[in-house]
């Protein structure tokens, strides 16, 4: 009563306080009508570019492409203008709506999603279709993306070959009439493995504003790049190979091999962008890549000649087909050299017996990830060339000034860190003081928006040191719970297998009780642990594992660097637009001043200025851009007076966490199931908790080996399909183990 008297003498706060009310609803109607406009335009121009490829083929895509190169070919750029245009302006007018679409959505919106329950629902994103097969578990929506491409290659092959054999010459020998098919059929499948080169390289920007959009963390785009590549490779393979059957058969091999042409394709470019392409796809496939990690990484680092000889090999007029891919590839990989520049101070290291370290970095207060970011990680004591992925283990609410990842010690560069932070290697877990180890970090990459905070039921199944971020996801959901931050999340279901009780203390490292006291109250936490290779309890059970800790020097202004594309929206939106028009000037540039002038018509010779044009523009205009970030960035770091401090107290509060351990390890265990000797059974699991959680969404994340998320997805895509009315829908979603 009191309240409304109030409100009635004083008229005016209350109808500012209502006019307040009025415009926000009015600002968050005109926000999502201008997102769905930028949304609905962005869907028309990608099925107008996807349609593109299945029209082209056909009679009337040929008439339509005579039309359009006729009526664009007197325009800025000439031939070069007509394919950049129909080929390459789809894909980066896209990702300039997608830029204004993140500017406008804003954390606001974001914090908007993450309060908003939704009615349970079956989604093409989360839907398991296929388990089994070489291509891993596959959705719903992946599974339409792949019918697709599928189609797109028969409906090419099958209207190619008719054309070639209704262009057939009546008059000729059958071995003309061979060569002619052999040829013909050759070149078509090389146009076909072209357009499948014209979206391989999107998937692999990892901070690109495209996978942003669609809320696709590069950890999960990269598979779609190895289905690409493989495809690529094939179409390309048999393209090399049926002309080299039909050069052979007409008995001029060696000549045709020898070719560089200066009107047309250069024939010995070809031959050795194959080759490049061949050493690549050989060494990513699945054996050589997990046994020979290094071989993978040094063989694929020759992309760029593969580019650059495809770039000789087809001319300045065809490169434009797969140009937009390659340019967004090129804007994201010049980000991260600017990023990967910089060294990065390490906090603290921690060392626990099972052979697993916690490594604590030093970022910046703006640089924002979620708890299931990830980020690449360079030791130069160790290589120069390496850079393997860690998935984050720590909640952006521990800290604002620190970030940690868990590395266990599974293979050759694992070890020599661990090494190189241990005296020796063995028993002796006493720490060097004032360990040396320079360390450069690219990232954090990951979800715009952190889908664990969608689900207010979890099941989190972890394999191994797959538990890592499902630490920073339990971290995260406690903070906000205690602090009262959106989260829907209330019942957590942990499944976690391992080989050996001597990883549990992984699990310890997770402090709830202090994080969030009382947090039983507000959340449901069930935790099953399965030991697989101990078939009882090991004697020195309950007693505490001590870990040993290194504290290298701090040094100053060695944070993480913010240059990475999932960071300011401003910034990396200026940069690609930036990038884009200055490739734009400097190819009018080229074409007024020296191209026309001069009379330059090889092809080749053409494609190499249009791909130093997209090198140029990047390096000038973006890197324009990039020093102003650099120097805003510095800026900030320079305001925050007391930045150094705050890193202090941080690690502090952290060391004063690790002295009240005991504790929370005994929270832990009494929220623990532990059974030796067995393996998890999801029939049964899931079943229990179909019969507890009724009708509600059930978000399922799985971080662990191929054969564990098999299982899991096997299990959910049976509860799906056979479920009764008042069970759960569960919605099967991945965190890459094996990146």
């Amino acid at each position: 009563m009191a309240v409304d008297d109030f409100l009635h003498t004083h008229p005016l706060l209350h109808s500012n306080g209502a006019h307040a009310n009025n415009n926000k609803k009015k600002n968050i109607s005109f926000v999502s009508l201008a997102k769905w406009v930028l949304k609905f335009t962005m869907w028309i121009v990608f099925l107008a570019y996807v349609a593109l490829f299945f029209l082209i083929p056909t009679d009337f895509g040929t008439e339509l492409y005579a039309d359009w190169t006729a009526a664009t070919n007197g325009s800025l750029f000439g031939d070069i203008g007509s394919m950049l245009l129909l080929y390459s302006a789809p894909i980066i007018f896209i990702t300039f709506l997608a830029v204004l679409y993140l500017l406008i959505s804003g954390e606001d919106q974001h914090q908007h999603q993450l309060q908003e329950k939704k009615t349970p629902r079956f989604r093409l994103w989360t839907f398991p279709v296929l388990v089994d097969g070489p291509l891993g578990v596959v959705s719903a929506a992946e599974l339409i993306g792949i019918i697709l491409f599928i189609v797109f290659v028969i409906w090419s092959a099958y209207v190619y070959t008719v054309v070639i054999i209704g262009t057939l010459p009546g008059d000729s020998t059958p071995m003309e009439k061979s060569f002619f098919i052999l040829e013909n059929l050759a070149l078509r499948i090389g146009t076909i493995g072209l357009y499948c080169l014209a979206f391989l390289f999107i998937p692999v920007a990892r901070g690109s504003v495209l996978l942003r959009l669609i809320n696709i963390p590069f950890e999960q785009a990269i598979r779609y790049h190895v289905w690409l590549g493989h495809l690529t490779m094939l179409l390309f393979t048999l393209h090399g190979l049926l002309y080299v059957i039909a050069w052979t058969m007409e008995g001029h091999l060696l000549k045709e091999i020898l070719e560089w042409a200066d009107i047309g394709v250069a024939h010995l470019a070809g031959v050795i962008s194959l080759i490049v392409g061949l050493l690549m796809w050989m060494t990513s496939l699945y054996p050589v890549r997990r046994n020979k990690f290094e071989l993978f990484i040094y063989t694929h680092q020759l992309y760029v000649i593969f580019i650059v000889f495809f770039a000789f090999h087809a001319g300045h007029f065809i490169f434009c087909v797969p140009a937009g891919g390659i340019f967004l590839f090129i804007l994201d990989r010049f980000l991260r050299f600017c990023q990967s520049r910089k060294t990065v101070d390490i906090i603290s290291i921690k060392c626990l017996p099972c052979g697993t370290m916690e490594l604590m970095f030093s970022k910046p207060a703006n640089l924002r990830y979620n708890a299931l970011s990830f980020i690449f990680l360079q030791v130069r004591e160790l290589s120069w060339l390496q850079w393997h992925p860690f998935s984050v283990s720590s909640s952006p609410l521990d800290g604002k000034y620190h970030l940690c990842v868990l590395i266990k010690v599974i293979g050759e560069w694992t070890g020599k860190l661990r090494g190189n932070v241990l005296n020796t290697s063995g028993a002796n877990l006493h720490l060097r003081p004032q360990t040396k180890i320079t360390a450069s970090v690219e990232g954090p990459y990951g979800h715009e928006l952190p889908y664990h905070l969608m689900y207010e039921n979890l099941i989190l199944v972890a394999g191994g040191i797959g538990i890592s971020p499902f630490l920073a996801i339990l971290s995260d959901i406690l903070h906000r719970t205690r602090e009262g931050k959106p989260c829907l999340p209330r019942n957590i279901l942990i499944v976690w297998a391992v080989k050996r009780s001597n990883e549990l203390p992984l699990l310890s490292s997770n402090e709830m009780e202090l994080i969030c006291p009382f947090f039983s109250d507000k959340l449901s936490l069930e935790i099953h642990i399965f030991v697989t290779r101990e078939s009882q309890p090991p004697l020195e059970e309950g007693q505490v594992h001590e870990a040993t800790y290194s504290s290298p020097p701090v040094s100053n202004s060695s944070s993480m660097s913010v240059l990475v594309g999932t960071g300011n929206n401003i910034w990396s939106g200026l940069y690609v637009i930036s990038s884009t028009l200055g490739f734009v000037i400097l190819l009018y540039l080229l074409d007024i001043f020296y191209i026309n002038p001069y009379d330059i018509s090889p092809w080749w010779y053409k494609a190499l200025l249009l791909v130093i044009c997209m090198l140029a523009s990047v390096f000038t205009f973006g890197g324009f851009v990039v020093s102003l970030w650099h120097l805003w960035e510095r800026r900030n770091a320079t305001r925050e007076a007391c930045k150094d401090d705050r890193i202090v107290v941080e690690k502090m509060q952290h060391d004063e966490i690790l002295a009240h351990k005991d504790s929370c390890q005994q929270k832990i265990l009494s929220l623990t199931n532990t059974y030796y000797g067995s393996r998890p059974d999801f029939k049964d699991i899931f079943g229990d908790i179909s019969e507890k959680w009724g009708y509600v969404d059930v978000g399922v994340i799985v971080c662990g080996p191929p054969s564990l998320q098999t299982s899991v997805a096997k299990e959910i895509r049976s509860q799906n399909i056979r479920r009764q009315r008042n069970y759960p829908i569960f919605h099967f979603n991945s965190h890459s183990f094996e990146l």
